[in-house]
């Protein structure tokens, strides 16, 4: 990850600030690579916020399929439900530094603080329009498409500039726009070959033609 995001990050390190005026401290956890954050169903006590490395949220079709619904940066605050319990489950991508607080207590701040209850109304809206970006992605047609599309959005959220880790997979890239592993390794051959991009290793992209990039996301 880059350092500006790390930076972010780091700063509260162990606070879930939703805005000025609601910011909680709470409890840094380590989870390793692969291990389960909160399971679909489990009861939805807490708040959680990225510190370092990446998470996935995702849920299990009726065929046993894997579907990602989300990935979660440095930075990024998740869990929140409607109701009582999970509808999804969160697993670190690689090991990861969480922050967890009580929804409880953010849940009194809100109701004894019109301005928290603002940003809590806030952070809502902030995840529903999340949903709608990948809903948006997995409405377009091709593979090449929604690979482009994902990458445009990664490398904004990664860094500002022309080059960025990836966190995840490809396996995980393919779970989350809905294609096949060997889809999406075409794919980034297509990108290589249209000089849209550089892979200097599997997770390393280099964006050459940014330009190339957005008129493959929109074909």
């Amino acid at each position: 990850m880059n350092s500006q995001a790390n930076d972010r990050a780091a700063s509260g390190a162990d606070v879930i600030d939703l805005g000025p005026a609601l910011s909680l401290r709470g409890v840094r956890v380590h989870f390793e690579r692969n291990a389960e954050i909160f399971g679909e169903g489990e009861p939805a006590e807490y708040l959680y916020r990225v510190v370092s490395g990446a998470v996935r949220k995702m849920r299990f079709s009726s065929d046993g399929r894997r579907q990602i619904l989300a990935f979660c940066l440095p930075g990024d605050v998740f869990g929140l439900e409607l109701g009582d319990t999970h509808s999804l489950s969160a697993e670190a991508v690689n090991n990861a530094e969480i922050v967890m607080v009580r929804r409880s207590l953010i849940e009194k701040a809100a109701a004894d603080d019109p301005r928290a209850a603002r940003c809590w109304l806030q952070y809502a809206s902030d995840s529903l329009a999340k949903a709608r970006e990948h809903a948006l992605i997995l409405g377009r047609k091709g593979a090449n498409e929604r690979v482009a599309a994902f990458l445009m959005l990664m490398s904004e959220r990664c860094s500002r500039g022309q080059d960025f880790d990836l966190p995840m997979s490809r396996s995980d890239i393919a779970d989350y726009l809905g294609l096949t592993i060997e889809s999406v390794s075409r794919s980034f051959t297509e990108m290589e070959r249209q000089h849209a991009i550089t892979l200097p290793t599997s997770r390393h992209v280099v964006i050459d033609s940014r330009s190339t990039l957005a008129l493959m996301q929109a074909a």
